[in-house]
């Protein structure tokens, strides 16, 4: 898959986030119709002692059949700095995208969009890179305001920014289940992506598409791990 390279990565922590308010203005919201949505790609990053391994897997939509995966293993430069994640995991990200023969209408991160300090958080940036719809929906609260959503499966409440403005939702995708949080990241509104995490999700807690690529580079891991110990 092809994509623009925006800008260079070897930034400082200071020019990073400079970078996140100029990109931030780039950012499209915007209904998206699931009618005619085919395949959707999620997206895993694991980093540990020094290295970055990404894999993105490409699904079928709405059944989930997986139609291709790819991997990529780079050295981990930037630091670990909180709102500043793409940093971190975007190289890594594209160097394996760049693998895919198939391009994905849809890419779900395991990470936030605009619930983020600078409302740029990794589906963000990444969506904006590839200039692709792209949904954040993460485990755990990073940014924003919200009341607890119902218990039943569905029931959903609106993050909201300091401004009072929405930047995501807090989704129950199972029923008396701890929700996830859900932001739209590019060329994605709210009600879209949550619509888009709902019709991807089973039972299971986490979107397939993001199980997928967890369960992909845990049997890569696996792999790689057993091959050089043999």
């Amino acid at each position: 898959m092809d994509y623009k390279e925006l800008h260079r990565w070897d930034l400082t922590p200071k020019e990073a986030i400079a970078l996140q308010k100029k990109l931030q203005k780039k950012i499209i919201i915007k209904p998206f119709n699931l009618k005619n949505l085919k395949t959707a790609a999620g997206i895993d990053v694991s980093v540990k002692e020094g290295l970055s391994k990404a894999a993105v897997v490409v699904l079928s939509f709405p059944d989930m059949e997986v139609l291709e995966s790819s991997f990529f293993t780079t050295e981990t430069v930037f630091p670990y700095i909180p709102g500043l994640l793409s940093f971190r995991e975007g190289p890594v990200i594209l160097e394996c995208i760049k693998k895919l023969k198939i391009t994905p209408e849809v890419f779900i991160f395991d990470g936030q969009g605009l619930a983020h300090p600078r409302g740029m958080g990794l589906a963000s940036h990444i969506g904006i890179i590839l200039d692709k719809p792209s949904i954040g929906s993460a485990k755990s609260h990073l940014y924003g305001t919200f009341t607890p959503p119902g218990k039943k499966r569905g029931d959903f409440s609106l993050m909201e920014d300091s401004n009072g403005t929405s930047i995501g939702a807090v989704l129950r995708t199972r029923a008396g289940i701890k929700p996830v949080f859900v932001s739209p990241g590019h060329l994605m509104d709210t009600a879209s992506a949550v619509k888009v995490i709902m019709a991807s999700s089973g039972r299971y807690k986490i979107p397939e598409p993001i199980r997928a690529a967890h369960k992909a580079a845990s049997l890569v891991k696996q792999h790689t791990d057993s091959s050089s110990s043999s």
